[in-house]
């Protein structure tokens, strides 16, 4: 089955261009359309639909903590401060004083506290969300090789067959396919 990936309806570019709806189509057509059955899927073929459609979770970008500091430098708050410092270099005290380079300081140490500031609390908060997106939904119970088992959700793929229960995380995109009405509560907290 694992040769069957290679057909052009399990391509992710299909999936976004052509925008297909699974939630409308018959559920014999999805399984179909995903090479999938109520059995679910076996090892191989999500080994194999993982190289292609990559793991379930969300692209981490590097950042650079210095220009995401300086970043806090760029906004109309600090624009006046930054003119105000230059203007008490290039402006002179009067009487043929020169740049006034206490108040340079002065303020260069507010915009550097208030950048400072600005960064603390932005850091804590990507903390705080990468925090939460750590405990999101970390394992799931997936139907493989006809067995249930207890995976990471990073490793779903299209056309697995996941259970879910009362008060868990929906790890993935997914369909019902038997039980009860769900209510389902999209807030992060």
């Amino acid at each position: 089955m694992a040769e069957d990936l290679e057909k052009p309806l399990l391509n992710p570019e299909n999936f976004n261009r052509e925008g297909i709806d699974l939630e409308r189509l018959p559920l014999e057509e999805v399984f179909e359309l995903l090479r999938t059955s109520r059995e679910g899927l076996s090892s191989e073929d999500a080994e194999a639909r993982l190289m292609i459609f990559g793991p379930n979770k969300l692209e981490e970008k590097p950042e650079n903590k210095f220009l995401k500091f300086l970043g806090f430098m760029w906004n109309p708050l600090s624009w006046v401060m930054e003119a105000a410092a230059v203007m008490a270099i290039v402006l002179a005290n009067g009487g043929g004083q020169g740049p006034d380079w206490q108040d340079f300081v002065g303020i260069v140490c507010l915009l550097i506290i208030n950048s400072t500031i600005s960064f603390i609390e932005e850091n804590n908060a990507g903390n705080a969300a990468a925090a939460l997106m750590a405990h999101l939904a970390p394992k799931t119970r997936v139907l493989r090789d006809g067995q249930w088992q207890e995976q990471d959700a990073s490793i779903l793929v299209p056309g697995d067959i996941i259970s879910i229960k009362l008060g868990d995380i929906i790890p993935a995109d997914a369909r019902l396919l038997e039980g009860d009405p769900l209510k389902i509560d999209q807030a992060s907290t």
